[in-house]
Parts: structure tokens; C-alpha cells; sequence
């Protein structure tokens, strides 16, 4: 135990100014700490115990500096009622500087624990949007989850959330909007694995599918029914692009575009100029936008060069709206809708409009169309021997398909191409 000094009054304590411990007696180890800078504070010097070794070999008792406040705000009265439970403590053989800090471990991890479903998910959706090759997809992310999950997990703690509460949120969607559903429930998994790994709950996700929600929830693939887009039908394109020709304004040239090259609307949308070669006949659309995140280089035919040369190349996009923005995807509908074909026919269906006109009416190999549409090759074994991207077989189906398309069928004929053309044989 420290020895004791000489109790000072409150007045001599006032006159401690010099750097230093100054003890101030009455409570074993109570100290007034003036630093350099003349601050001073009260420290509780104390044994804990526990005994060590220094090098030379000699034990020694650990000691530790306990601090009490700052002075004047905590007086020498104060300072010595706080010394004394300190003690107290010390004989019931409890350390209060450990103590202090289960506590403040304690304090943090409720904390983490109260972190909400939305905290978590918000920080899931940074990450999301940073790692999305759209602005669109990440937006995408939040909203299912702001629309789908926010309503019954959103204000919960993730550390209280449990599979019962995931099913709630996923039962109302789970039969009428499968597709959807099974997105929000892998974006609910990956937030509740978000706050696994940064300490905000424990235990198993009980958003996760195999071994868990499986057993309460009926497979996706025997509840979802497939919504195909609605497809113009192949003998009535002709006609289509016709009254499409009539058209003016830059929707109805950006879906000519798009039905030429056989694009998804997002990619002849968002085309510029600095991606098409018009001396080359090429339009080549970078990684980053492209679904399949690999560069996709489209072959031109005649009518999709002379659509482009019609329009103004004083401007970074190929295609804008009236006031100058990004073309939306809502103004090629509308012109859908105004021509009257909206019934038959999306702007996305026009891609199976394509693909069927090349199964049904040409002789080109599957693996030509599936690249022609960029699809992803689902063959690993497949997609590690294939090294090139076909692109001269492709050239000669856009040529095709453009003059089928252009080209007025005669009455009662239905613009059939051979079926074993050039195509099928040029290697």
C-alpha cells in the first residue's frame, strides 16, 4: 500500500503549480498531476496484484494510474470520495480500470447490435453502387429493398432478425412477384452478411435459401411464371419499319438502331460517337456498359450507317432528348404506344423478334446468334476454347437481317431467308 503523505488542505492544493504528482493525501495514492502546460488533473496511483519480472529477473508489482478528473471541476473533496470507492472496489478484489473497460466493450457492442436493418443495408448499398457498371443498377438495389424488406425489417436491429421475420417480408411477394422476391431475399442476405462480418450480429443468415427458407418457402422455379416481352411477330417487321421510317425525332432513330443492330435499348441509348467507326462500319460499346461487362463490338450494315450519317455529330450523344439528355427508355415506349403497336410489341422484344427471325428463317449456328445478342456463354467449357468474338459471320447476319427488315415483302410472301446461306458456311 503507498506510504501516506501529509493530507493538504484544499487552499495548498490550489498552490500546486510546478509539473509534476503531487500527493495530496488522506486516500492512499491520490495524486494532483500538473503537466508542463500547467493543466492539472487528479490520478489514483494503485497496486493491482498482479506481479511480474523485470530483465534483471527481480519481481515487481504492476501498478497503474487511475485518473479521476480534471481540477478545479473536480474538487479535492470529490477527488477524495472517488479514491476511496476506488479502494473499495480494490479490496473486493476488482480491478476498476478492467472494469472500466468491459464496460465501455459492453457500451460499443451494444452498440454495433443496435445497428438497424436500414444502418446496415445503407452501407450495403455504397458498396453496391460503387461495384454496379450503372448508375442505374445500383439505384435498383436500394429500391427493392426501401419497397420490399424496409417495411418489416427495416427499423429492426440485424442482430434481432430472425428467419420468421425474413419469410414476413418475403411471404406477400413470394407467389405474385417471384422474380423479384428472390432478388430481395439475396440482397437481404447480403446485408445480414455485411453485419455478420462487422461485428453487428451473430449466427447463421437467416435469409439464406438452401437448408433454411427452403423449408418454408415454395421453390422459386415451381411458383414463377416466365413473363415473356411481347415479340412483333417476324412476317409483320416490313410493315413495322415502314411506319417506323415515317417517323421522326430521335426515339424513333434510336429504335431503328437498336432493331438494326440488335442491341438492348440501354446500350444504342447511351451510344456516343466516340464508339462508332463510320469509315469502318463498327460500333464499339465498352465494358462498362454492356450486361456481360466485356467489350462488344457490333457490325454496321448499310441502313444503320446511313441512319447514323442523318444524325447531328456536333454533339457528344447519338441520340438525345428534345431538351438535350440521355434518351429514356419511357420515350421509345411512348412511340410504341402513339403508333399503336404497343399491344404486340416491347422495346426489348424486338431482341426475340431478332432471334427468332435467326432460328426460324436463316441457317446461322446458335453460338453466331447468342453472340450476335452478347450473351454470356453459359458453357464454362464453351466459353475457355472460344477466343474469338465471330465477328465476320456476325456482320454478314446484321446485313441479313437489315435487308429483310427494309426490304417490302411481296403479298403473300414472308420474306424467308435460305436456310443454309452464306452464314452457316463461311468459317
Amino acid at each position: 500500500m503507498p506510504r501516506q503523505s501529509k493530507p493538504l488542505t484544499a487552499l495548498e492544493v490550489k498552490r500546486l503549480t510546478h509539473p509534476g504528482f503531487h500527493a495530496v493525501g488522506e486516500v492512499p495514492g491520490l495524486h494532483l498531476q500538473v503537466t508542463k502546460t500547467g493543466a492539472r488533473s487528479w490520478v489514483l496511483r494503485y497496486a493491482t496484484g498482479e506481479t511480474r519480472l523485470a530483465r534483471s529477473g527481480k519481481p515487481y508489482k504492476v501498478r497503474r494510474d487511475m485518473g479521476l478528473g480534471s481540477y478545479p471541476g473536480v474538487s479535492l473533496a470529490q477527488a477524495r470520495d472517488k479514491a476511496r470507492l476506488v479502494h473499495e472496489k480494490l479490496d473486493a478484489g476488482i480491478d476498476p480500470i478492467t472494469e472500466r473497460k468491459a464496460a465501455d466493450q459492453s457500451r460499443r457492442a451494444a452498440e454495433l447490435a443496435r445497428m438497424t436493418f436500414a444502418d446496415a443495408a445503407a452501407e450495403v448499398v455504397k458498396i453496391k453502387q460503387a461495384e454496379a457498371r450503372n448508375v442505374k443498377h445500383g439505384k435498383q438495389w436500394a429500391a427493392t429493398l426501401e419497397t420490399y424488406a424496409y417495411p418489416k425489417l427495416g427499423e429492426m436491429a440485424v442482430s434481432d432478425i430472425e428467419m420468421v421475420h425474413v419469410k414476413q417480408a418475403l411471404e406477400p411477394i413470394w407467389q405474385t412477384k417471384t422474380e423479384t422476391a428472390t432478388r430481395v431475399r439475396q440482397r437481404i442476405e447480403a446485408v445480414l452478411n455485411w453485419a455478420t462480418v462487422h461485428g453487428h450480429r451473430q449466427g447463421d443468415n437467416p435469409a439464406r435459401w438452401k437448408g433454411n427458407l427452403d423449408t418454408v418457402l415454395p421453390a422459386p422455379s415451381k411458383v414463377a411464371k416466365v413473363e415473356h416481352h411481347r415479340a412483333m411477330p417476324i412476317d409483320a417487321m416490313p410493315s413495322f419499319w415502314q411506319a417506323l421510317e415515317k417517323r421522326t425525332g430521335d426515339a424513333a432513330k434510336c429504335l431503328a438502331f437498336t432493331i438494326l443492330t440488335g442491341c438492348r435499348s440501354g446500350e444504342s441509348r447511351g451510344a456516343t460517337w466516340a464508339e462508332i467507326d463510320l469509315d469502318n462500319a463498327i460500333w464499339i460499346i465498352p465494358a462498362e456498359r454492356m450486361k456481360a461487362g466485356k467489350e462488344h463490338r457490333v457490325p454496321l450494315s448499310a441502313p444503320a450507317l446511313t441512319l447514323l450519317k442523318a444524325q447531328p455529330q456536333d454533339r457528344e450523344r447519338v441520340f438525345q432528348s428534345p431538351q438535350g439528355k440521355a434518351l429514356s427508355d419511357a420515350a421509345m415506349t411512348a412511340l410504341l404506344r402513339r403508333m399503336g403497336e404497343d399491344h404486340r410489341a416491347t422495346v426489348h422484344g424486338f431482341r426475340s423478334t431478332f432471334r427468332d427471325w435467326m432460328a426460324e428463317r436463316t441457317g446461322t449456328p446458335h453460338e453466331v446468334a447468342e453472340a450476335a445478342l452478347a450473351h454470356t456463354i453459359k458453357s464454362s467449357t464453351e466459353a475457355a476454347y472460344r477466343r474469338g468474338d465471330l465477328y465476320a459471320k456476325r456482320a454478314r447476319v446484321m446485313d441479313q437481317w437489315a435487308a429483310f427488315i427494309t426490304t417490302p415483302a411481296p403479298a403473300g410472301a414472308s420474306n424467308v431467308a435460305p436456310i443454309r446461306g452464306e452464314v452457316a458456311s463461311d468459317g
